[in-house]
């Protein structure tokens, strides 16, 4: 049985891809407003167990709930109505319609009309439109994004291009926001800038939220808790001092001293 008060339940989540285990016997539990990091070096499995969280690899063995409810059978689209959201590492927008639609479609599983209703343009129809519409609008004026709600996605700057899909997720009105690597390919000012963008989503929205970064600086100024992996294998978990004084996380870094690896 799933623990009822959290938002995220893994355990012993395993995924084997031919021959090879990607992820080993993983747990994470998550609670309502947690704000948590997953790190680890290139290659640990990370992104891996993002997508086994949100339904798009199936794990070879171990359960997932949200919010109590298993995961096992679920499409992604259903584990977001359960109410996760996620960014990906490779933005995915749809970068040939505008700003605004993108954060609609986000937002969709929550403006409920029948496929008559939109052809028929009924009323109901018309409420959901200018709900989502409305509410979309918002989600912009949070990142700064209202100005260039028609523009198409495709000619935003990058570090616009990512802040529109951290909005995305958001539209669709998560407990629960998975970020994996938010500030790639940012500069350092963009990355101040997220950081403080993160923390306002945390408060404001009063979401939990599991980020995956590179950004060692990022990660322990922001997290409260970090979990640490390498090859597949959960190495560590505590508080950033913790993890930043862990002997064998330093050892996972290539050896180096905490200063030099970064951590």
């Amino acid at each position: 049985m799933a623990n009822g008060n959290a938002l995220l339940d893994a355990r012993d989540v395993t995924i084997r891809f031919g021959g090879l285990t990607a992820v080993s016997h993983f747990n994470l539990g998550i609670q309502p407003h947690e704000l948590v990091g997953l790190i680890g070096p290139n290659g640990a499995g990370k992104t891996t167990v993002f997508n086994m969280l949100t339904g798009v690899y199936k794990p070879t063995e171990g359960q997932i709930f949200v919010g109590g409810v298993s995961t096992h059978d679920f499409k992604p689209y259903q584990i977001t109505a359960l109410g996760m959201a996620r960014t990906f590492q490779n933005i995915r927008l749809f970068k040939e319609l505008s700003v605004l639609d993108n954060v609609k479609i986000g937002g969709h599983i929550h403006y409920k009309y029948s496929a008559a209703a939109a052809v028929l343009k009924t009323n109901r129809f018309h409420e959901a439109e200018e709900a989502a519409e409305h509410d979309a609008i918002e989600l912009l004026k949070i990142f700064g994004l209202e100005n260039r709600a028609g523009y198409y996605a495709k000619n935003l700057p990058y570090g616009d291009q990512r802040r529109l899909e951290i909005a995305r997720a958001l539209s669709a009105q998560p407990k629960l926001l998975l970020l994996d690597e938010p500030a790639a390919g940012l500069n350092d000012r963009e990355t101040r800038d997220l950081l403080q963008t993160i923390r306002d989503i945390h408060k404001r929205f009063d979401i939990a939220i599991l980020v995956i970064e590179h950004n060692m600086e990022l990660v322990m100024e922001l997290c409260e808790r970090i979990v640490v992996l390498n090859f597949g294998k959960t190495i560590a978990q505590g508080t950033p001092g913790q993890v930043r004084e862990n002997p064998v996380v330093i050892e996972a870094y290539l050896g180096e001293p905490a200063e030099a690896a970064g951590i």
